[in-house]
């Protein structure tokens, strides 16, 4: 948020003192501000006023989100029922800068935070969540939606298994394959994550037949989430014979793109994990094949 915005909304919303006190008072004033754009989700006319109300909306989010990077706040905005009013409302509004606010505001207050996590996982806030990851129509609600996401599922076991339960890895397998590149980095990113820390749901993702899928991405124009994608191929070829097999399959053609691509990244700096990954691989699935490996046989 801008300097001027910042003081433009500390004026509009309330003269206050300093102190935690101060910002408990702050966010109870962008709470009204959110309870009074309720109307929005049912239409309004007048497209003037209308367009106000939601920059002051927007700016009340924007504030509660760097509000609530301090944890303290974060808890007494859930005991405020603001996180309610926030998956009630905001996610819901018809604008599209007000829905991925208030799912940035969303993964502010949870990061880190398992109590906070806890309350939105009972609220529902997670199916929510995915949809608009899956299916909004605002590229930035989808980036954000995600971001929330992984803030209610990473290193939280009640958060995975509400992941599970909805078929989250779908949810990213879909991200993935979408012509938004941040949307794409991000689901690869946390693909990789889940697989990383959570090796026992390799069989999950393998009887979706993700590996072929995410061949197939690796297919496409190069790009730098290609490195997270590689990633996650290497988790699931690690002690997993169902892995090792899919990838070996000739039908896929994998070993001489792993070659290809070796080749390309050689000397580029900036593409050093992705080679490592790239020749983990490589070595994982076909050691024996290649005079350029260990020469270990199978």
């Amino acid at each position: 948020m801008s300097e001027e915005r910042k003081e433009w909304l500390k004026g509009a919303l309330a003269e206050v003192a300093k102190g935690q006190n101060s910002e408990v008072e702050q966010m109870k004033e962008c709470m009204r501000v959110l309870m009074r754009d309720g109307g929005c989700v049912r239409g309004r006319e007048g497209e003037e006023e209308g367009e106000d109300e939601e920059g002051e909306t927007e700016g009340a989010l924007e504030f509660l989100s760097e509000l609530c990077e301090n944890l303290d706040n974060a808890r007494d905005l859930m005991t405020l029922g603001g996180l309610d009013l926030c998956m009630s409302q905001c996610l819901n509004h018809p604008q599209g800068s007000v829905r991925w606010r208030g799912a940035q505001l969303i993964a502010s207050c949870a990061q880190n935070m398992p109590e906070v996590q806890c309350h939105l996982l009972n609220k529902g806030a997670l199916p929510k969540l995915l949809q608009l990851t899956d299916s909004d129509p605002h590229p930035t609600v989808r980036v954000k939606a995600l971001y929330a996401v992984s803030c209610l599922v990473r290193e939280q076991e009640v958060g995975l298994g509400a992941f599970l339960s909805h078929d989250g890895f779908s949810v990213l397998m879909r991200g993935m394959q979408s012509d938004n590149e941040k949307l794409r980095t991000k689901s690869s990113f946390l693909l990789l994550n889940l697989l990383t820390v959570h090796p026992e749901h390799k069989d999950t993702v393998l009887s979706m037949g993700m590996v072929q899928q995410l061949v197939s991405i690796l297919r496409t124009p190069h790009s730098s989430f290609h490195e997270h994608v590689l990633g996650a191929l290497c988790c699931l070829v690690e002690e997993s014979p169902l892995g090792l097999r899919d990838c070996q399959s000739p039908t896929l053609g994998l070993e001489e793109m792993l070659n290809q691509r070796a080749k390309d990244l050689q000397g580029r700096e900036e593409c050093q994990e992705e080679l490592e990954f790239c020749k983990r691989l490589r070595s994982a699935c076909f050691c024996g094949r290649q005079p350029d490996d260990s020469g270990m046989e199978r």
